[in-house]
């Protein structure tokens, strides 16, 4: 599904952007931090705006479902940026606490029909 593949494109832009600098930032200027973090974010921008609103028009998700999905696929993106980018370990609370993320997925899209109200 378009939506998706756009998410999880725009949440590799969002991570870098967020997070890349603790690796890659070399000034320690907060404005020029700012400026990188802002340049990689303009793509995640380019892709995330057109992912939600193909989702939401074409596909018909709802406005909660979309936000669901997103953070969904940021658990996994980061979850990988964090392991092989920072060179983490991923703790066993921080897995509970990325499982209940996941359990809200379940509960967003788990019940049944949703339709939109407009």
């Amino acid at each position: 599904m378009l939506t998706v593949v756009l998410l999880i494109f725009s949440n590799i832009f969002m991570t870098f952007a967020w997070y890349g600098h603790l690796k890659y930032a070399k000034s320690n200027q907060m404005f020029y931090v700012i400026l990188f973090s802002w340049g990689i974010a303009f793509f995640e921008y380019v892709l995330m705006v057109p992912a939600n609103r193909i989702g939401y028009t074409v596909y018909k998700f709802e406005g909660f479902q979309l936000k669901i999905i997103q953070e969904i696929i940021t658990i996994f993106v980061f979850i990988l940026f964090a392991t092989l980018f920072l060179g983490e370990r991923i703790k066993w609370n921080y897995v509970v606490s990325f499982g209940l993320i996941l359990l809200a997925g379940y509960f967003a899209f788990g019940f049944g029909n949703h339709s939109n109200s407009h």
